[in-house]
């Protein structure tokens, strides 16, 4: 593991059979894009367990964190973290400390990182970012655990590729899937709220996934009642884990989209 590992277990961590994993690029990223893990342990028989690749040092900051050096914002951001993962009684946090630069390039020591985290874990669920996502630090991370999932003895059953920057909602239907995160909407708003360096730092990432689940859950099916309030929508990448390109995967999506709205607006000007 790089020597640069922080392993947090959190005193309200807790125990169960099953294990869901989600690695993320930043601090925040996993409570935004994975609360559908996080609920699922916390409602059963179930850990959760978070990774986060980078140290924060690159966020935005204004108001009482504008002045604070990049190491400054690197205690800061895991510090929130790990709040939140006392929080959410996550079995265990891994903060490993990458540079965003490191990410997005080839840094073979972050695939082997994960590797390990997957081996040692065996997590049923495995959570990361989305080929779709437009934040090059999530894609790279992306892609790495792809690689990583290959490479590793334990093979998760599924394997979620989650919105982030940018929305699954365009995506069509039966490519994505639509995860109810309506339960506990409490817990999910503390976890959110943590980031303070965040939201007091210019980005309301909190009121923004809110109102993104809300609109997913509403705007999901025109002609049937809604079913759930808050809808996070994730691809199941499941497929890759055996092999396959990444780019030709998401390249199937757009072009399924393009096909099925060139049907319609062809169907509705005859």
């Amino acid at each position: 593991m790089t020597d640069k590992l922080e392993y947090y277990v959190p005193h309200s961590a807790r125990k169960g059979k099953t294990a869901y994993l989600t690695i993320a690029a930043h601090e925040d990223d996993i409570e935004f894009m994975a609360y559908d893990g996080i609920l699922r342990a916390f409602d059963g028989d179930g850990v959760f367990y978070a990774v986060v690749t980078t140290d924060g040092a690159g966020s935005a900051r204004t108001g009482i964190y504008q002045k604070y050096t990049d190491a400054e914002m690197v205690r800061v951001r895991a510090g929130e973290q790990k709040k939140a993962a006392e929080i959410g009684e996550y079995g265990a946090l891994y903060l490993l400390n990458y540079t965003s630069a490191e990410a997005k390039a080839a840094t073979q020591s972050i695939v082997d990182d994960y590797v390990e985290i997957i081996d040692t874990l065996r997590p049923e669920i495995l959570y990361t970012h989305n080929p779709l996502d437009k934040h090059d630090t999530h894609v790279g991370v992306c892609l790495k655990v792809i690689e990583a999932v290959r490479r590793a003895k334990h093979k998760p059953k599924l394997l979620y590729g989650c919105e982030v920057w940018r929305g699954l909602d365009w995506v069509c239907d039966e490519d994505k899937l639509a995860l109810d995160v309506s339960a506990h909407p409490n817990l999910a708003n503390a976890l959110m709220g943590v980031f303070d360096s965040q939201i007091v730092g210019g980005k309301r990432y909190d009121a923004a996934t809110v109102g993104r689940r809300s609109a997913n859950a509403t705007y999901g099916a025109s002609h049937s009642v809604d079913t759930a309030v808050q809808v996070s929508y994730a691809l199941d990448m499941s497929e890759l884990i055996a092999g396959g390109s990444a780019a030709d995967y998401a390249a199937r999506l757009i072009a399924h989209f393009r096909d099925e709205q060139t049907a319609r607006l062809e169907k509705l000007s005859r």
